[in-house]
C-alpha cells in the first residue's frame, strides 16, 4: 500500500524502489502460506487482470518509463473456475508488534492486530517481536495464544511510553452531532 507515504511514492515512482503491488487478501494468504511450508497455492483473485496477465510495474525508470514488470502467471481451472498460482512469501526477517508475549515467544494480539500480525510473524525465517508487555511462561491462557513460541526468534520489550507510542495510527471518526 503505496498511500499516504509521500516519500515511499517518490522512491517508488523515481525508480528507486522495486515494489509488487500484490491484492491485501492474497497478500494474507502468500505469507500464511509461507509460514506453513506451502510452497504455491491458486487463488481466483486476479484473474483477468495485470495480477495473472503481467505488466505491473514493479520498478520504473528515472524518466518514468517501466524498468521491470510482473510476468504472467500461470492459470488453470478448477471446479470450472479460472485460478492463479500465486506463490508463497517467506520473509528473512519479520517485524511484528504484540500486545502480550511469554517468555518463550507466544504470543497474543489485542483486535484488528489479530488479522495480519500471526500470518507475518510465521512467515519470517528470522522473527522479532516488540511487546507491549512481556509475562512469564504459561500466563498467556493457551486458547489466547495466537501465534506459538516456535515460530518467534527473539522478543523486545516495550517500556511503557514506548507501547504508549503508536506514530502510524491515523484516527478517522466522525464527530457526533451535538446533543448527542
Amino acid at each position: 500500500y503505496v498511500g499516504e507515504n509521500k516519500e515511499f511514492a517518490r522512491q517508488y515512482l523515481s525508480g528507486e524502489l522495486e515494489v509488487e503491488l500484490t491484492p491485501q487478501g492474497t497478500l494474507a494468504e502468500r505469507m500464511r502460506a509461507g509460514g506453513a511450508g506451502i510452497g504455491a497455492f491458486f487463488t481466483p483473485t486476479g484473474v483477468g487482470t495485470a495480477v495473472a496477465e503481467g505488466g505491473l510495474p514493479w520498478r520504473y525508470h528515472p524518466d518514468g518509463s517501466i524498468a521491470m514488470a510482473s510476468s504472467p502467471k500461470e492459470v488453470r481451472s478448477f471446479h470450472g473456475r479460472e485460478m492463479v498460482l500465486e506463490e508463497s512469501i517467506v520473509a528473512d526477517v519479520a517485524l511484528v508488534r504484540c500486545a502480550v508475549a511469554d517468555r518463550h515467544g507466544n504470543l497474543r494480539f489485542n483486535k484488528s492486530a489479530q488479522n495480519f500480525n500471526p500470518a507475518v510473524a510465521m512467515s519470517g525465517r528470522l522473527t522479532i517481536v516488540e511487546a507491549e508487555r512481556v509475562v512469564e511462561a504459561g500466563e498467556i491462557a493457551p486458547d489466547d495464544v495466537h501465534v506459538p513460541g516456535v515460530f518467534v526468534d527473539r522478543v523486545v520489550e516495550l517500556t511503557p511510553e514506548q507501547a504508549s507510542r503508536k506514530q502510524i495510527e491515523k484516527a478517522t471518526t466522525t464527530p457526533r452531532p451535538e446533543g448527542n
